[in-house]
């Protein structure tokens, strides 16, 4: 009994260890199977990966040539808008030019039908110097009458200037006589020639002629403050306008006084002869 006991025991033992070695060899199969799924599941997520990013390109490149696209529209529209916007800008000052200018054809309009609405000496004087004034912008200048006596120009109207008043300038002498004497324009052309001036020099002077006949000159020494970039190509105009219109009115107005000197004269002395009649 105790000799079949111990072989029992034995082959209970045996039997166990065979459980072990299948437990164990199962065991490594399974670690074995788990490496194998493992890397096969790295590597499937790399393609799943690369598939994805592949995928997205491809989807994404559509959209991303419509958003460049649209980007150099919006860049193209952006240029243009600001190139009509300095169209815009440029017609703007052009109409406030091409208006500036009709205000400035009509108050000469204006300022010739009064300078020849008078024949009265003082009235065309002050007419000038309001023209010169509201169209010229002159906040400094004087007018010099020409003396056929003296043959020098005498100041005798104008604005901040009183020594002017009364001084008398020989032909040819300084820009003042050398104006009348050429019967030419002078303007100093750019605004720091005009800053440099000082408002002590003349800027601008404009003769008064009627064919060669030397009336006087129109001198500017100083412009109001809007006026300090310097005469514009309108200005030129006015003056060539203004030398004309106020050397006529005051041509007119001298003739005018002087027959009508001459006439009182007459009439006195006629009066006078008619008193000493016989009766």
């Amino acid at each position: 009994m105790a000799e079949e006991g111990k072989d029992n025991v034995i082959e209970k033992g045996r039997e166990i260890l065979r459980i072990l070695e299948e437990s164990k060899e199962f065991t490594r199969r399974l670690l074995k199977e788990n490496e194998r799924l493992r890397f096969q599941n790295v590597s499937l997520a790399k393609k799943v990966e690369e598939l994805t990013r592949r995928g997205s390109k491809e989807v994404l490149a559509p959209y991303l040539e419509e958003i460049d696209r649209l980007k150099k529209e919006l860049a193209d529209l952006r240029d243009k808008y600001a190139e009509v916007e300095r169209e815009n800008m440029d017609f703007a000052q052009k109409y406030i030019e091409v208006e500036e200018q009709n205000n400035n054809l009509a108050n000469l309009y204006i300022a010739s039908y009064q300078l020849h609405s008078t024949l009265d000496f003082k009235e065309v004087v002050q007419i000038i110097c309001e023209i010169v004034i509201n169209l010229i912008g002159a906040e400094v200048f004087t007018i010099f009458l020409f003396d056929e006596k003296r043959k020098e120009l005498g100041g005798v109207a104008g604005e901040g200037r009183p020594s002017d008043i009364g001084r008398y300038v020989p032909l040819g002498e300084g820009v003042i006589g050398w104006t009348a004497e050429k019967g030419e324009i002078f303007i100093l052309e750019t605004p720091e020639e005009i800053e440099a001036a000082g408002g002590e020099r003349p800027i601008a002077c404009i003769p008064l002629k009627i064919k060669k006949r030397l009336i006087g000159v129109i001198v500017v020494y100083k412009l109001f403050v809007q006026k300090r970039k310097g005469f514009t190509p309108m200005d030129r105009e006015l003056f060539s306008l203004l030398a004309g219109h106020a050397a006529t009115a005051l041509y007119s107005a001298k003739l005018y006084s002087s027959m009508e000197r001459k006439l009182n004269t007459i009439e006195s002395f006629m009066e006078l002869l008619a008193s000493k009649q016989p009766e």
